[in-house]
């Protein structure tokens, strides 16, 4: 079975049979476009595969990547369906102060690039967690796996349900077949062309996605009386350009303080100890190459947040001054979806639809490849050692496949229980949540004398004890500690409890040999 999906020609034949039923819902040009970009991806993974013949070409790209590749595959990879529809909500209900969360992304950056990067790009590493192997053992490696892969399918899964929301506006599908349509070809494409097909697609999604935004923005513009300088009016007296936050409520997710010390142990987190980001640097061609693209990368979103909080702002304009009518009970969330479908001209209707499958796509199509590449070298490579080349690569693609299948599961879920959640903070929640414990691991590998093993994992459980306690509804309401905490809260009692079990552990072990010692005296 897996040959037949793994075969370019058999893969191009199903996705042309489900263009065709695509053409027949759409309507002229905004159908053809879109059904041309959703062919293309394909196509590009199918030429892409050619190329797969072991392991390394298929998760790092045979490390031989152009550091502006590495830089615009970190991006778009990061920027999910979430941000190009959910920051805009952001900004339509609230003001500028998501900016601050950015302040700390490059921060986090800066601080992997100088202090986690060189020991990743030591040897021959295929997965950040094999780097846990060398400093502890199998078992740490294999328990920060495991929890890397299931925080992806929550989180992507939600990703991709709110892709599927807005194709689902634009054909009048039901909200089930627009989740197969997008996973169905993401899953394709990333099966077939492996990392070289993520990081190439990465690209032209980003010039995509990025054009969009752009030519929505100015239609935004355009439909407000006086133009930009009727928006920034309308905007500066509604305080919607309010960036700063110095309070210290530790409940609001959106403040300096968050941002900086939460985001960037969040960034450290989610880009120093997650194998989807860490797998980007992998590939790079040298330390230098890999440093420059990350924390560029960091200056790159926090323009890209300006632009889609600036849409926000604008949708926010048009709503006040009656142009943007929304149906009853819109979503912050769905907003821009619905200017998107309903107010932009046929043509450009289906750029800024292809904009979007791209963010949705650029981030499953990378996590696809990156949990392939966890489960493989974390765990069926390890029990299964000796095989040839081959023999790895099929079954990564059908790792492929069934990580696929649970973020479609999770976003088939998702149609059932997120109806009044802010998408975005449901997200990062998921992310915070577990990212945090990780990097503490990562912290505890770096010292120059690792704890030990169970030490480690004692330090990772209550982690997970502590953050579940922060979080849990029921116990604070609406005084819950904001989600950027989380992660280092995370971190601080991993590596914390790790210390003190090492260091109680030393004591017992000293105290005990001192006994057997006197003992043997004794008995001397």
């Amino acid at each position: 079975m897996l040959s037949s999906i793994s075969n370019p020609k058999s893969a191009i034949v199903t996705i042309v049979k489900l263009g065709a039923l695509m053409r027949s819902e759409l309507a002229g040009v905004d159908g053809a476009i879109v059904l041309g970009y959703v062919l293309g991806t394909v196509g590009l993974g199918a030429w892409f595969s050619r190329r797969q013949h072991n392991l390394r070409t298929y998760f790092v790209g045979d490390r031989n990547v152009s550091w502006w590749l590495v830089l615009i595959s970190i991006v778009a990879t990061e920027t999910s369906t979430v941000t190009f529809l959910s920051v805009p909500g952001v900004a339509f209900k609230g003001d500028f102060t998501f900016l601050q969360l950015s302040f700390g992304y490059v921060v986090g950056r800066a601080l992997i690039a100088w202090f986690l990067l060189p020991q990743y790009l030591r040897g021959e590493l295929l997965s950040a967690y094999q780097l846990l192997q060398q400093r502890f053992d199998r078992s740490v490696q294999r328990t920060a796996s495991a929890v890397f892969l299931l925080t992806r399918v929550f989180a992507d899964g939600l990703r991709l349900y709110l892709a599927a929301l807005l194709l689902q506006q634009f054909t009048g599908w039901n909200d089930s077949a627009s989740v197969l349509a997008i996973g169905g070809a993401t899953i394709l494409y990333t099966l077939l062309g492996g990392m070289q097909a993520v990081i190439w697609t990465d690209t032209i999604q980003f010039i995509i996605y990025i054009l969009g935004a752009i030519v929505a923005g100015v239609c935004i513009v355009q439909q407000v009386p006086q133009g930009l300088s009727g928006c920034l009016a309308a905007g500066e007296q509604a305080h919607k350009f309010t960036v700063l936050n110095f309070t210290l409520d530790l409940t609001q997710p959106y403040t300096f303080w968050t941002g900086l010390v939460g985001g960037a142990c969040f960034t450290m987190a989610s880009h120093g100890a997650d194998q989807m980001m860490v797998q980007r640097y992998l590939c790079s061609r040298s330390l230098g190459q890999a440093r420059t693209a990350l924390v560029l990368s960091g200056v790159v979103v926090l323009l890209q947040f300006t632009l889609f909080l600036a849409i926000g702002t604008g949708l926010y304009v048009l709503h006040q001054q009656g142009t943007l009518r929304l149906p009853e009970g819109t979503r912050e969330d769905e907003v821009f979806g619905v200017f998107i479908v309903h107010f932009l001209p046929h043509g450009i209707i289906s750029l800024v639809i292809a904009a979007v499958l791209a963010a949705s796509m650029c981030t499953l199509s990378s996590s696809l490849n990156s949990s392939a590449g966890a489960f493989v070298n974390d765990f069926y490579r390890p029990l299964r050692p000796g095989l040839q080349e081959q023999d790895y690569l099929v079954v990564s693609r059908w790792m492929t496949l069934f990580w696929g299948a649970t973020r479609i599961a999770v976003a088939l879920g998702a149609l059932r229980w997120m109806h009044d959640r802010s998408v975005i903070d449901q997200v990062l929640t998921v992310a915070g949540f577990t990212t945090g414990m990780i990097l503490g691991l990562f912290l505890l590998g770096s010292l120059r004398h690792p704890v030990p093993s169970w030490a480690a994992l004692t330090g990772l459980g209550t982690g997970f004890a502590v953050v579940f306690f922060v979080w849990m509804p029921l116990l604070w309401g609406d005084h819950r500690l904001a989600w950027p905490w989380y992660a280092p809260v995370g971190t601080a009692t991993t590596a914390v409890v790790a210390l003190i079990m090492n260091f109680l552990g030393s004591q017992y072990g000293s105290i005990a040999n001192r006994g057997t010692e006197s003992s043997l005296d004794k008995t001397g």
